[in-house]
């Protein structure tokens, strides 16, 4: 009898040790999605949304993913964290969604990270800046397929001093919440690497989603600093553009470095003089030059131009980037899994290791969950070919160049930067054409 109750438990040992990694397939495979649908971050939110659908739609048509097809779901930002945090909780116990992408905003982002570890909810955070999410604490669910504001705000300095070295003064016009203070933080620290005696003759941190600039733009007219940084995105950055050049700002002698500006080139249309420096928060760029005529792109492209009416900018790459990330990571797990459908946990490890490729450059993943992700900048040009300004003299940042080592904190490894990083032979300057 005692033989037959140990043996009795080693099989129900095994059955249980086995269900633990055998998932049944399901019939499709949820996901949630939250961006800005409302308020002044819907320009950026809304064609990321327009872009899920697309990209969702050609991955279902190929099969989807291991034969499972995806359904999103979508949640506003625009409603603010505590609806949205609700929202998202909805989603995942009510539900039955696995897979979340969120969020746009850094602020967000900080606050969903811990609820996802909790949920034990595979996390995609899919277009928020702030270092902070990955470098704080160490998540088993929470990833990032795309860069971090130190990857973008060391690549900026970098094409600022490549280009227009000879500065003496700077003033910053940042978003007060997380991204806006971090970026800055991040760029001045790295700048002084450079110029440790560049002199910060303003600082200014409007509240995100401010109507009026006056205030700011006076200043900046008063003081007159040879460089100023502005790191806003979508309505705030919108807005901030049309009232400077209204009020002649593009006119003096300041140069105007908006590292998130080619999400509103076609937007802002004449608005955007010639001359300013801009980035495209990765290498995402509907005229990238050197994907602008890979087949997949153009039909991307294509596609999103007819369903919008408007050419990507780069929130639609990077909801790109984490699905075609997601994808990737799915049936990396799948094979490593014997064929099975894998847990979340499988997944989430799986993505941990993995190259994928979206519209641009190859971005590599890595232990902590950052995703590495080369950075593209530009200065403004107008053409004849379109109604609004183009990146001209285009660079490509690697980057292994610009991204804060495994387990190292931004605010200090930004000061520790060798200034012969400017002699890098990748650093240079791609002619628009």
């Amino acid at each position: 009898m005692h033989t037959f109750k140990c043996f009795s438990s080693l099989l129900l040992l095994g059955a249980l040790t086995l269900g633990a990694h055998a998932q049944t397939k399901p019939t499709e495979l949820k996901i949630g999605i939250s961006t800005f649908l409302s308020g002044p971050a819907s320009v950026f939110g809304v064609p990321a949304k327009a872009a899920a659908e697309i990209i969702i739609d050609d991955i279902n048509a190929t099969g989807g993913i291991g034969g499972v097809k995806l359904s999103a779901s979508f949640i506003d930002e625009g409603t603010g964290p505590d609806k949205m945090l609700s929202e998202y909780r909805r989603l995942v116990q009510e539900q039955g969604v696995k897979t979340m992408l969120s969020a746009i905003s850094s602020g967000n982002c900080n606050v969903i990270a811990p609820v996802a570890e909790d949920l034990k909810v595979l996390n995609i955070a899919w277009d928020c800046g702030t270092e902070k999410l990955l470098e704080e604490k160490r998540y088993q669910y929470v990833l990032r397929t795309q860069a971090n504001a130190t990857t973008e705000m060391v690549a900026t300095v970098l094409y600022l001093m490549k280009t227009k070295p000879n500065f003496e003064t700077i003033a910053v016009v940042n978003q007060d919440y997380a991204w806006g203070r971090d970026s800055w933080e991040i760029f001045i620290n790295t700048l002084r690497v450079f110029k440790p005696n560049v002199k910060v003759v303003a600082e200014m941190f409007p509240k995100m989603g401010a109507s009026d600039f006056s205030t700011e733009i006076s200043r900046l007219q008063a003081m007159k600093p040879d460089v100023v940084l502005n790191t806003s995105w979508g309505g705030d950055l919108d807005t901030f553009v049309r009232q400077a050049s209204q009020r002649g700002m593009f006119n003096q002698n300041t140069l105007f470095v908006l590292p998130l500006l080619e999400s509103s080139l076609e937007r802002l249309g004449e608005a955007v003089a010639p001359g300013i420096i801009a980035g495209a928060r990765g290498d995402h760029y509907f005229l990238h030059p050197e994907t602008r005529n890979e087949p997949q792109h153009m039909a991307f492209v294509s596609k999103f131009k007819a369903k919008t009416g408007a050419y990507p900018i780069y929130s639609t790459y990077h909801m790109a980037q984490a699905l075609f990330g997601l994808k990737t990571g799915y049936e990396a797990a799948i094979k490593a899994n014997g064929g099975k459908w894998p847990t979340t946990e499988q997944v989430a490890q799986a993505m941990r290791k993995m190259k994928f490729k979206g519209y641009g450059r190859t971005v590599r993943m890595r232990d902590d969950g950052q995703g590495l992700e080369d950075q593209l900048l530009g200065v403004t040009k107008r053409v004849p070919q379109f109604p609004f300004a183009v990146l001209d003299k285009m660079m490509i940042v690697p980057a292994d160049l610009v991204t804060t080592p495994l387990d190292q904190k931004s605010p200090a490894w930004v000061k520790t930067i060798n200034p012969s990083i400017l002699n890098d032979s990748s650093l240079k300057l791609i002619d628009f054409k």
